[in-house]
């Protein structure tokens, strides 16, 4: 049997600040915005309602 993927990823010092900060205030970029549009539409034509 094969052995389940242990899921986990710890950050710690600078790397968990910084972490904890794009959380706080994510980077929100035009193009980042376009991608999410593209991809909410591609969801609209392609849902079984």
């Amino acid at each position: 049997m094969a052995k389940p993927i242990e899921l986990g990823l710890i950050l710690d010092g600078s790397d968990a600040l910084a972490f904890h900060r794009y959380i706080q205030n994510p980077i929100d970029t035009p193009d980042g915005r376009k991608l999410l549009v593209e991809a909410y539409e591609e969801v609209e034509t392609f849902s079984l309602k």
